[in-house]
């Protein structure tokens, strides 16, 4: 029986620095992450930064990622650090926390 990985699945963490709080950035993430189809949650952290947790298709996760490094975010990003994984399940939707 295939795995969840064999489907193409993949979980995306990214770490956003930039000017990237109380500029509706976790808003527009979760936005673009709906309309392709992830789950998963943008978080504000200490030190400016958001981390973007997404789950789903690869193709869709690297899209989003693509996104969070556009030219068309709220505020401003400076830099974006991401991490590869299996997905873990059990997420539903996508949340601002």
């Amino acid at each position: 029986m295939p795995g969840v990985t064999d489907s193409g699945a993949a979980r995306l963490t990214a770490w956003v620095h930039g000017h990237v709080q109380g500029v509706g950035f976790r808003w527009w993430t979760r936005a673009r992450a709906l309309e392709l189809g992830l789950v998963g949650s943008a978080t504000n952290l200490p030190a400016s930064r958001v981390q973007v947790v997404a789950e789903g298709p690869r193709e869709a996760c690297e899209k989003l990622l693509a996104a969070l490094r556009s030219d068309e975010t709220p505020g401003r990003v400076d830099f974006v650090a991401e991490q590869w994984s299996d997905p873990k399940g059990g997420l539903t939707g996508f949340v601002e926390r």
